[in-house]
């Protein structure tokens, strides 16, 4: 029956491809009150309606059997009593699978968001809910359950104030403190904004500018550079273009799309002396590599979430003003954590450098540098990059 359901919720998706194949990262849909009202979506709630009996007395025979065992183990037989445990677990594992399946399909919830998600290979689907805002849980969870909560980061700003978080996080009433960075920015750290490079919409010009740009870069350097990714299919397309030419320098290079783990890459990158690391997503955040082994930071792109991401776009419709209410002030904070992976120690000294023309080109770029620390800021081309690096670093 459970294959029968999924079948009817993996035939609406398809519906919704239009005859299109399946694209190499799958697809996502929201499934919002428009979804509901769809032909094939009927298919779907009597699935469900055929199943839900069945699963319903599945959960109350577990129950019944983990009751049943618990009285068993309490006569001495040993193995009755981890029994009745796996039966519990077993039971409120369904328990929630039911409950998340009735909400999803015939009570949702508006204060959730719930989506489908397909992707290859064999078409594997899966679902998924969110809550639309996090602010109600921390309130809930957090500050009512707590005297006194203490929320401490070196990216909690945007535009040099909480406001944005404070919303966020229902965190109206609390007392704020915005301390300097412990670093000197000015001296140490180089911001340098390539002003020549095609913009991320012009695909192919753009790719191939920031490939040339990164060899004779990290060539110039010889290693110790990490470059930030917003898409896993760029950093595997810059993977394969870089390869050979790092490789005939004696350049190692790590990428995160090879399956390893984020420590051991971080490991092999720490004590590789020629190394390059290209990364994205976790790679933004809580990455700690102090000394000349890191010394110089690509950003590929401004990291603006993907506007069609199920979350995204169920969040974002919550603002009058989406771009200027959540996608950029998110971008921000998660601009500003990626800076912070370079200089993390007084003694660091490195380059950070922007392969994005928008922070210069577009109204908003100018936001992004000023929730940076005062630090030495060039914009320059991509030639004149390698120079401005090697004499900054004092190679």
């Amino acid at each position: 029956m459970s294959k029968t359901l999924f079948g009817h919720i993996s035939e609406v998706l398809e519906n919704q491809r239009e005859g299109r194949e399946l694209g190499f990262y799958g697809q996502q849909m929201r499934i919002v009150p428009a979804t509901r009202t769809l032909p094939d979506w009927e298919k779907v709630e009597i699935s469900w309606e055929n199943l839900r009996g069945p699963l319903a007395k599945i959960v109350e025979k577990l129950a019944e059997m983990a009751d049943d065992l618990e009285s068993l183990a309490e006569t001495g037989v040993d193995a009755a009593e981890n029994l009745s445990v796996a039966a519990r677990i077993a039971r409120r594992s369904l328990g929630e699978v039911y409950k998340h399946l009735e909400r999803m399909i015939f009570e949702p919830d508006p204060a959730d968001i719930y989506w489908a998600n397909v992707r290859p290979p064999g078409e594997h689907l899966s679902l998924h809910a969110a809550p639309l805002e996090v602010g109600p849980l921390v309130e809930r969870y957090l500050w009512h359950e707590k005297e006194a909560v203490i929320m401490t980061s070196a990216t909690l700003t945007t535009a040099g104030d909480f406001d944005y978080i404070r919303r966020r996080l229902y965190a109206h009433d609390a007392d704020e403190l915005a301390l300097g960075s412990p670093f000197d920015h000015e001296s140490s750290t180089l911001l340098y904004l390539v002003n020549d490079i095609p913009e991320p919409v012009q695909r192919q010009a753009y790719q191939r500018a920031l490939e040339s740009g990164l060899i004779r870069l990290v060539t110039e350097i010889g290693g110790q550079t990490m470059v930030l990714f917003t898409s896993n299919a760029q950093l595997q397309a810059t993977a394969r273009a870089l390869a050979e030419p790092l490789t005939s320098e004696g350049i190692h290079l790590f990428e995160q799309s090879r399956g390893a783990s984020r420590h051991a890459l971080l490991e092999s990158f720490r004590s590789t002396e020629q190394a390059v690391l290209l990364g994205t997503r976790s790679f933004w955040e809580g990455v700690d590599i102090p000394g000349p082994a890191l010394s110089v930071l690509g950003i590929v792109r401004l990291p603006f979430a993907v506007p069609n991401d199920p979350i995204i776009a169920a969040r974002a419709d919550t603002y009058e003003s989406p771009f200027d209410e959540y996608m950029l002030p998110e971008a921000i904070l998660r601009f500003r954590q990626g800076f912070g992976r370079l200089i993390r120690t007084r003694s660091d000294r490195g380059v950070v450098v922007v392969f994005d023309r928008r922070i210069i080109s577009k109204f908003y770029g100018r936001l992004f540098v000023d929730s940076l620390p005062r630090c030495s800021v060039k914009l320059g081309s991509l030639a004149e990059l390698p120079e401005a690096a090697t004499r900054w670093l004092g190679l």
